[in-house]
């Protein structure tokens, strides 16, 4: 954990003390840090997700589950994170605080309920294998959206700035270093986080069949 904690640590002063100040938005823009790297990481949760479901089906082990269910969760937690940042860092740019007509903000809005909705067909349906393959295939489906995230800024009109392009980065050197630090700074929060998501699944299922051996006895 203290590697995590370190890692957080520099990209605080990253985005905050070494990033030099944008010139048209102001301080403001320092959150861009912190939502490109939840941005990044809720992607790279729901593709999980989809490793998770295919590998359930392919193999049906619930160790594939328990990846997909814990990646849907740290998942939706950063895309959260992407919903509220966008709106604070909006508003004094664009003069709303959402932008309803925007592509972007509107398919993100709609992975989100996406993946809400994963979580409560779990959370409705009894332990067992038509559940785990029912979430296995909503969960592939879910991540359909993903690419058209991603792409929507270069498919459609938006409001939304395309700083990261096939050419580089548009940024100075040290905000280029600042959102280095903040994406694999989130990036090992998000991984650790799955990870213990997982545990906590695993150990879960390995007490329910101790406990259901000792009632056999």
């Amino acid at each position: 954990m203290i590697p995590l904690y370190f890692l957080m640590v520099l990209a605080l002063y990253g985005a905050f003390l070494y990033a030099p100040t944008e010139r048209e938005m102001g301080e403001v823009q320092r959150i861009f840090y912190f939502h490109v790297g939840a941005a990044w990481n809720c992607f790279l949760a729901f593709f999980g997700v989809f490793l998770g479901g295919v590998g359930y089906l392919i193999t049906r082990k619930q160790s594939w589950d328990h990846l997909a269910a814990s990646c849907t969760e740290v998942g939706v937690v950063f895309t959260t994170i992407v919903l509220v940042t966008g709106p604070i860092w909006a508003r004094p740019i664009w003069n709303t605080w959402w932008p309803w007509g925007d592509p972007r903000v509107m398919t993100t809005m709609v992975l989100w309920l996406i993946y809400v909705a994963y979580l409560m067909l779990r959370s409705s349906l009894p332990e067992g294998e038509t559940k785990y393959k029912y979430c296995a295939v909503f969960g592939i489906i879910g991540f359909l959206d993903v690419p058209i995230v991603w792409f929507s800024i270069r498919w459609w009109r938006t409001i939304h700035p395309v700083v990261i392009t096939s050419s580089g980065a548009e940024l100075e050197p040290e905000m280029i270093h600042a959102l280095f630090v903040a994406v694999i700074a989130m990036t090992v929060l998000c991984v650790t986080l799955v990870m213990l998501r997982m545990a906590m699944r695993l150990n879960s299922s390995m007490a329910e069949e101790v406990t259901d051996a000792v009632q056999r006895v």
